[in-house]
């Protein structure tokens, strides 16, 4: 019985020559997309390390254009600077170096502006931790509380981002509640006050018996 199964297992072994080219073939397909998907890998990493030394390079590029942008729309408030300072020197009238100084502050302004930098509003406003810093606290009762009353250092702000707090004194006033609590201490001194008027009614009822 075992010789006869075999049998018939030792001619499903057999292959046959086409069968056998048929297998060569697809072995040799099969190497072929091998080595197709190998050069596309080696090309997409040449350029993905190429890809990434172009994107530094512009990177660099883009912040030296973005320095030498920003370095020149300064430099004319540098120049205003030197002029001032030149005719300062000949000025009989400080209110004339003031108003020199005033006007390369404001252009100083103007060029921050044009870059997306806008001053924190501080003196007079709400505290605000996102936007202020407060150094100090003081008590004014004539001011609402958590109102800013001083202010020490301007803050900044780049696209509506907050690069700089601003410095502050903030008002705090006292607790208010405290009246509240010294009412029973006010019924207690009622008191006393009646027994002296008792004690006073008293002493009329006796200097109108003598």
């Amino acid at each position: 019985m075992k010789d006869k199964k075999a049998k018939p297992n030792d001619e499903n072994a057999r292959t046959t020559p086409e069968e056998l080219e048929e297998v060569h073939k697809q072995l040799e397909q099969t190497q072929a997309e091998r080595d197709d998907l190998l050069g596309k890998l080696q090309r997409v990493s040449a350029d993905y390390a190429n890809f990434q030394k172009r994107v530094s390079r512009q990177v660099s590029d883009s912040i030296a254009y973005e320095k030498e942008h920003l370095f020149k729309t300064l430099l004319p408030v540098l120049d205003n600077f030197d002029h001032t300072l030149e005719k300062s020197k000949a000025a009989e009238n400080v209110d004339v170096v003031l108003q020199g100084v005033r006007m390369v502050y404001d252009q100083m302004l103007g060029i921050l502006r044009s870059h997306g930098v806008e001053a924190v509003e501080a003196l007079g406003g709400l505290f605000d931790p996102s936007v202020h810093e407060a150094m100090m606290r003081r008590e004014d009762p004539e001011r609402p509380d958590n109102i800013i009353l001083e202010e020490f250092q301007k803050g900044y702000k780049l696209n509506g981002r907050v690069i700089r707090p601003s410095r502050v004194i903030v008002n705090k006033l006292a607790c208010t509640e405290a009246p509240a609590q010294e009412e029973p201490s006010g019924e207690a001194t009622e008191e006393p006050d009646s027994e002296a008027n008792r004690e006073a009614t008293n002493d009329f009822e006796s200097t109108d018996t003598e």
